[in-house]
């Protein structure tokens, strides 16, 4: 089905149904489509129609979800804004994306340069309006905007028929259906939070319950007991976080059926751990924003294989190729390669990335892993040299380039290190220049002017030279393995 109709198809089928909470407030379906039709009237008086794009720079809220489905009736776009990004990230992202608005929390400042309209602006009265949908397939649903090793964020594009395909695979694989309830922890600015948490409950007939604010591990589990959520979407270092409470922790967990695990690899063990003190099961699973994020998951009635990322999406197909591109056995390490009709369809205004991205129709991910003879994936390389801190993707070449601005900077090289509670940390090894002194506290401050706050490097190390390599590039793994044997030195 195309989400355009999802609130009219809701509200036919279940008038006074739960739809979506935030502790603020609380929608039935029918609320909820009353919601979306006022919101669209209003974009639609602000000038929104089809091919536009609107950005929504929101905290996690009822609000965000009206939007979205606001913006699809009218054939316009959405394009997820980091509320933690600087000016400088946000203005790049709304002239890249070409946002024609921009929504924002209330009494927040911009200086985007676009209309900007605040969140409690929004009419909240029903509204007679009732222009039908817009359902075409092939309209641009989401931009999600990623890192890419050349450092400047890349808008992935993806089409209503992309999101249809990818919720309607995770249904199938979740197991989702009416009486299921989420709970959504994950950041909206995320396709993991938008597709996994709100999309697949929504569509399968489900409801949502949207934390607020920022996560906290003490009081989550208090939500759980409140809200009865019969699964959520998290990454490693929230379980992690959850795993480490006080043994007299002990919640009431009865009403989750699973939760899932993603964004980056967690050890076998730290599942196990989980499942064991909590009783109830943790799916791994993989996917990038490229495929409309999932294209493996652990079964989640099992057989579950803790380690590995799991098995296939329906639909899609997943390969290991070598170097020239020749399928590898089972067992044989080589680049995870995708294809489904999740692959997006491409990056915007970059079509020479895209056709290296997407071959013949095969999504190259750049990461490295092997199948066993019955298709379960293991990942044992990251792209390139990407660092995953939290879950949060970050790539060192935009770190590189904000500190190669000072003047006293020759040259810069960022590394992800072990961090027991984010899973890596950003560290950066800086060259002065000839005559120079670098200064750690004005590298520090243009840090924090350029750069949200999870990609700023917790510390700098200021060295004579930076490691090369015989062809002369920056030799990252001799500075990750210099770098752990200091550490375990102090």
């Amino acid at each position: 089905m195309n989400f355009a109709s999802l609130p009219d198809r809701r509200t036919e089928l279940d008038p006074h149904g739960a739809a979506v909470s935030d502790g603020r407030q609380s929608l039935t379906n029918t609320e909820l489509l009353n919601r979306v039709r006022t919101a669209a009237r209003q974009l639609h008086d602000l000038g929104i129609g089809p091919g536009d794009v609107v950005a929504l720079k929101l905290t996690n809220r009822v609000e965000f979800v009206v939007l979205l489905f606001a913006a699809w009736r009218l054939g316009a776009t959405i394009t997820p804004v980091n509320p933690s990004m600087t000016d400088v990230e946000v203005v790049r992202q709304l002239k890249d994306s070409g946002a024609r608005l921009l929504v924002v929390e209330d009494g927040a400042t911009t200086t985007a340069g676009v209309v900007t309209l605040a969140v409690d602006e929004l009419r909240e009265e029903a509204s007679a309006w009732d222009q039908a949908p817009n359902l075409n397939p092939s309209a641009l649903a989401l931009l999600i905007y990623t890192s890419g090793t050349t450092g400047v964020p890349k808008g992935v594009m993806l089409d209503h028929a992309n999101i249809d395909a990818m919720v309607e695979m995770g249904r199938q694989a979740l197991e989702v259906g009416p009486s299921d309830r989420c709970l959504l922890i994950l950041p909206l600015f995320h396709v993991n939070g938008i597709v996994v948490s709100i999309l697949t409950p929504l569509l399968a007939g489900a409801s949502v319950v949207i934390a607020g604010g920022r996560f906290d591990p003490y009081s989550f589990f208090d939500l759980v007991e409140q809200q009865r959520p019969t699964f959520f979407s998290a990454v490693p270092t929230i379980y992690s976080m959850l795993a480490a409470l006080p043994d007299d922790v002990r919640p009431d967990t009865s009403s989750l059926r699973f939760g899932v695990c993603g964004a980056a690899p967690a050890s076998a063990e730290l599942l196990t751990r989980f499942e064991t003190r909590y009783g109830f099961p943790l799916v791994e699973g993989y996917g990038l924003s490229e495929g409309t994020c999932g294209s493996t998951i652990n079964p989640v009635a099992g057989p579950r294989r803790a380690g590995t990322v799991g098995l296939p999406f329906p639909g899609q197909e997943i390969r290991i190729v070598d170097a020239d591109g020749t399928e590898a056995a089972p067992g044989m390490d080589g680049e995870v390669i995708v294809r489904g009709p999740n692959v997006m369809r491409g990056y915007l205004g970059r079509p020479d990335e895209s056709a290296k991205a997407i071959v013949d129709g095969w999504l190259h991910t750049g990461d490295v892993g092997h199948l066993d003879t019955e298709g379960y994936l293991t990942l044992v390389g990251r792209s390139k040299d990407m660092i995953i801190r939290g879950g949060e993707n970050i790539y060192p070449k935009e770190i590189e380039d904000v500190l190669t601005r000072d003047p006293s900077v020759l040259e810069a090289a960022v590394i992800g290190v072990p961090d027991e509670k984010w899973g890596e940390v950003v560290v950066a090894y800086v060259q002065p220049r000839p005559g120079s002194t670098v200064d750690p506290a004005a590298l520090k401050s243009l840090c924090m002017r350029s750069l949200t706050g999870y990609k700023r490097p917790t510390s700098f190390v200021v060295v004579e030279s930076i490691a090369k390599n015989a062809v002369g590039k920056i030799d990252k793994a001799s500075l990750r393995a210099a770098h752990a044997a200091v550490s375990a030195r102090s």
